[in-house]
C-alpha cells in the first residue's frame, strides 16, 4: 500500500500569492499557451515547442530526444496537453537526462518548477515528496504531480505549465541546471565548462573539500587567524629550578 503524502505547512513564497492582474503585466510574465487557442498547425507546434521547453528545458531541446508519438496523438486529439506533459516527464530522454544524474531531493525540486510551475515551499514540503518518489517509483511520482489538486486548479487539460511567479526576475529553466552539484564532477561537468573547472576545481576551498579528514591543511585559515603577537615562549635554565621543592617527601625520615 502506498503511504499517502506526509502533511507539511507551506511558507509563504511569491509563487502562492494570486496574480496580480494586467496592470502588472511586462516582458517577465510568461505567454501562456492553451489547447482552446490554437487555429492552425503553427498553433499546435508551439504548443508542443512549449511543452518541449518547459518539461526538459532550453538546455535539453534535441531533436533526438523528441517523443513523436504523443506529439502525433496530440495533434490528432488522442490525448491532452495534460497527458502530453505527462509523457514527457515519463519519458526515456527524460529520465536519461534528468532523473538518472539527480537525487530524490534535486528531482522534487526540478519536477514542482517544471511540472507545477513553483518551488518547494520548503525541506519538508521536499521530505514529503521524494518518499512518494521512494514509494511510488518516479513515474508514479509524476503522476502524482500531474493528477494533483493544485496542477489541475492551475493548467486543467489543455494548458501548458508555466512559472506562475518569478520570484528572481528570470525562468526557472534558465537558472535550474540539470545537473546538481553534487553530480558536476562525476557528470565531467568541470572538463566541458570553463567556469565550473575554476570555481569547483582549481578553487581554495574546493581544494580543501578533497582533504583527508585530520589533513592539518584543512586547518590552515584557523592557524592563520591566530595572532602570535605577545605570546612568547618561556626560557627557562637549570639555575631557575628549585631542585629541593622537587623531590617528593622531603624532610621525613
Amino acid at each position: 500500500m502506498a503511504l499517502p503524502l506526509l502533511q507539511y505547512k507551506p511558507s509563504s513564497q511569491n509563487q502562492r500569492v494570486k496574480s496580480f492582474g494586467k496592470a502588472d503585466q511586462n516582458e517577465d510574465t510568461p505567454y501562456i499557451y492553451r489547447l482552446e487557442d490554437v487555429s492552425s498547425y503553427t498553433d499546435i507546434q508551439s504548443i508542443i515547442w512549449a511543452g518541449y521547453h518547459q518539461v526538459f528545458s532550453e538546455h535539453e531541446i534535441l531533436s533526438f530526444n523528441r517523443q513523436k508519438n504523443i506529439e502525433s496523438q496530440l495533434k490528432n486529439g488522442s490525448i491532452t496537453v495534460r497527458d502530453f506533459i505527462r509523457g514527457l516527464a515519463q519519458s526515456e530522454a527524460f529520465y536519461r537526462l534528468v532523473v538518472s544524474v539527480n537525487n530524490n531531493y534535486r528531482l522534487v525540486e526540478i519536477c514542482l518548477k517544471r511540472l507545477l510551475g513553483r518551488e518547494p515551499y520548503n525541506k519538508d514540503e521536499e521530505i514529503a515528496w521524494s518518499i512518494k518518489i521512494a514509494t511510488l517509483g518516479f513515474k508514479g511520482f509524476v503522476d502524482a504531480l500531474v493528477d494533483s489538486q493544485e496542477y489541475t486548479d492551475n493548467f486543467g487539460d489543455n494548458t501548458v505549465p508555466y512559472q506562475r511567479k518569478r520570484m528572481e526576475g528570470r525562468p526557472f529553466n534558465l537558472v535550474t541546471p540539470r545537473y546538481g552539484e553534487d553530480f558536476q564532477e562525476v557528470a565531467g561537468t568541470v572538463t566541458t565548462d570553463w567556469r565550473f573547472t575554476l570555481d569547483k576545481f582549481y578553487s581554495r576551498k574546493s581544494q580543501e573539500r578533497r582533504l583527508p579528514e585530520g589533513d592539518p591543511r584543512k586547518y590552515r585559515d584557523l592557524a592563520e587567524s591566530i595572532s602570535a603577537k605577545g605570546n612568547y615562549a618561556q626560557r627557562i635554565s637549570a639555575f631557575d629550578l628549585d631542585y629541593l621543592s622537587l623531590v617528593p617527601n622531603r624532610g621525613r625520615r
